[in-house]
């Protein structure tokens, strides 16, 4: 902040976060700190490429007034995003009761015996805010990741634990009492354990027709590729039971 004699001016560099082809406005604030009324004017090196509003204007006693300055749309952007525009903002003191209409160049005419402060503001250009780096889903805290199949085939945690849950329901589902959930396991067991007698009866006799394919030296029976269907299917049940 410039603390001068008659206005204190707030920032002393004009910041304007660029972007390609869109207007950028910033805003200065004119604090008169006096009790006299103070005129001010807004001067730059690119007044083609700035929009200052106001920019003339009367400061009241003890007041402040709002500058905003807007820089036009830019094509291109600057070599290392440095800016060489600068601004120039001169204030006098005026008689009481002055307007914005009565502010001529003559009022900030040294020479003429004014008193003109002059404050020198910089233009400084800002990056663009980068794009947030992606993240990973469930990698943050309290996110809830995926079920997957790790690179070693097991399981991981999430999607065991919808099994988990979905088992669960189903035996809430079912509303077994601890004799009936019993009575049920002890099935399945018997069920699996006939399934394995089934399959090693089935493979008992696909040794023996591999023999006697061996002796007669025929080619592989249509019995034979049924056996080995109903082994498939077998050992299919009892991998699921």
């Amino acid at each position: 902040m410039s603390r001068g004699d008659l206005l204190s001016i707030h920032p002393l560099e004009l910041k304007f976060p660029f972007a390609l082809r869109k207007q950028i406005s910033c805003s200065l604030q004119l604090s008169n700190k006096t009790d006299n009324y103070v005129a001010f004017k807004v001067k730059t090196t690119n007044p083609k490429k700035y929009c200052v509003r106001p920019n003339a204007g009367v400061v009241l006693p003890r007041s402040t007034s709002d500058v905003i300055v807007t820089m036009q749309a830019q094509k291109e952007a600057p070599p290392d995003m440095n800016c060489r525009d600068k601004f120039l903002l001169q204030s006098v003191k005026v008689n009481d009761g002055i307007t914005a209409k009565d502010i001529t160049s003559e009022l900030f005419n040294k020479e003429a015996g004014h008193v003109v402060e002059e404050c020198k503001l910089k233009v400084v250009y800002l990056s663009p805010p980068q794009p947030p780096s992606p993240v990973h889903e469930g990698s943050e805290e309290g996110s809830s990741p995926r079920g997957s199949v790790s690179d070693n085939g097991h399981v991981n945690a999430a999607e065991f634990s919808t099994a988990a849950k979905a088992f669960n329901e189903q035996l809430e589902a079912q509303d077994l009492s601890p004799e009936q959930t019993r009575t049920h396991i002890t099935k399945l067991t018997e069920e699996k354990k006939s399934a394995l007698q089934q399959c090693n009866k089935i493979r008992h006799e696909l040794e023996l027709l591999k023999r006697e394919g061996n002796k007669s030296g025929g080619g592989v029976s249509f019995m034979f590729v049924i056996i080995i269907g109903l082994l498939g299917i077998f050992m299919g049940y009892m991998m699921k039971s």
